[in-house]
């Protein structure tokens, strides 16, 4: 079997695979240690280079005999000394104080709205800049403290060095840290409203939308069966990630195409296929090691479903009776049919993605129209059939994603607005209720 011969599965597209640096900078996203790691790292290197700097900059104006200039220097570095003690006493109380808060403001969010997106706040990339730069002050603050020399007048003609430079740096990480403050107390703040939240998590699935678009047309297959399956090792979790190139590589050395046998997003547990393998032996299991990428929860990055599903989510706990937040569902709603609307254009078939010469080497599944308007509508419509701004919207994005639909995609929709219509006829009494009820609104309730 050639490496052109894939499995068929209905519709097909190619898809180039995207660049091995892509799927490392998503994992460094999803935590929150490595951009304050590396402020650290980077605030002890400028230390360094500063303090060899400043003791430059001495010996310079002593062999200049500048001792007049230096003198001038040497009061400010002193006078600067007293803000970067105060800096360093207070930076890490404020730090514990600022964080609390934000933790206990993400914690509310998460209860009013969902659990996800405790991942937005950890993702967050002011988040992580406040606290890499909040750290890096108190840690700098305390190298430059070390640099001091003599008492409260040092002599400038027995110093060797003095925290010129670091006395500046210091402030100004000091007027940055107020600033980042400012910016970070506007983005949790912002993380507590619906709006906002609803928004950021229909951009990143747009952008995973984006990702999965056709390469070009793919060629008719004759299908085959697969000769071999690779099982799964290692710990059980949701398939987060697939490293696409390095599958596509191992693939093209050993001449077979692999087809991934989960989705993004599936719970894979150890023992269980992850892999068949067409057109001659499974490649050794070194060449696929950390291929797959396996966590405790879902990502966007190859998993645009679950930018719906979180949306689901909201409306849900919106819609539940301990809530009963109607409007803050056609919210979730607005931003639903925004999604199908990109996505009702889109192949959403098998992803087969090719090495350089153009021959498949990894085919890929991925979650077809009708398994994201289930997806999207199916919860909300059972438990949105008692509130009529909730019907309303509903109907009125089924309507406009109707004009928008192809002829082979109506049917979904058609079969939802049909459950819709019964549920409401079903729970709602009053034939002018129903009327109400069944009447298209996009703002729910105008």
């Amino acid at each position: 079997m050639s490496g052109k011969n894939v499995p068929s599965g209905g519709s097909e597209r190619v898809h180039r695979p995207p660049p091995a640096l892509t799927s490392l900078r998503e994992r460094l996203r999803d935590t929150f240690w490595f951009a304050p790691t590396a402020g650290l790292l980077c605030v002890f290197v400028l230390w360094w280079v500063l303090s060899d700097l400043d003791t430059r900059i001495v010996a310079h104006l002593k062999a200049e005999g500048a001792y007049a200039e230096l003198d001038e220097l040497l009061s400010f570095a002193v006078d600067a000394r007293t803000i970067v003690t105060t800096v360093s006493a207070a930076m890490m109380t404020f730090i514990g104080v600022v964080f609390s808060i934000s933790l206990v403001a993400v914690q509310m969010a998460s209860g009013q709205l969902t659990p996800r997106v405790v991942r937005i706040f950890v993702r967050s990339r002011i988040s992580k800049l406040t606290l890499a730069v909040f750290l890096a002050t108190f840690a700098f603050s305390l190298l430059v403290l070390t640099s001091y020399e003599g008492g409260a007048e040092p002599d400038p003609r027995r110093v060797t060095s003095a925290p010129l430079l670091q006395s500046l740096l210091t402030l100004g990480l000091v007027g940055l840290s107020l600033l980042l403050f400012v910016a970070y107390v506007s983005s949790t703040l912002r993380l507590m409203q619906v709006g906002p939240v609803l928004d950021h998590i229909t951009r990143e699935t747009l952008h995973s939308l984006a990702r999965q678009q056709p390469g070009g047309a793919a060629d008719e297959q004759s299908p085959e069966p697969a000769a071999v399956h690779v099982l799964r090792e290692g710990r059980a979790g949701v398939l987060r990630d697939v490293a696409v190139a390095r599958l596509v590589r191992s693939a093209r050395r050993h001449g077979v195409v692999l087809r991934l046998v989960p989705r993004v997003g599936d719970f894979v547990v150890p023992g269980t296929p992850v892999f068949a393998v067409h057109g001659g032996a499974a490649p050794p299991p070194r060449s696929l090691g950390h291929t797959l990428s396996v966590g405790v929860e879902r990502s966007l990055h190859q998993d645009p479903a679950f930018g719906l599903r979180q949306l689901v989510d909201i409306a849900l706990r919106a819609l539940s009776p301990s809530v009963h937040d109607p409007t803050t569902a056609v919210q979730c709603l607005d931003r639903i049919v925004q999604l199908l609307s990109v996505a009702v254009a889109l192949p959403l078939a098998t992803l087969h993605h090719r090495d350089r010469r153009g021959d498949v080497r990894l085919v890929q599944e991925v979650p077809g129209w009708t398994d994201l308007v289930d997806l999207a509508f199916e919860e909300i419509r059972w438990c949105a059939a008692g509130s009529p701004q909730v019907t309303r919207r509903l109907l009125a994005g089924l309507d406009d994603l109707l004009l928008l639909a192809a002829e082979e995609r109506r049917r979904p929709l058609l079969r939802h607005r049909a459950l819709l219509v019964e549920a409401v006829e079903r729970t709602v009494p009053g034939t002018a209720g129903r009327a109400f009820a069944l009447r298209p609104d996009r703002q729910g309730i105008a």
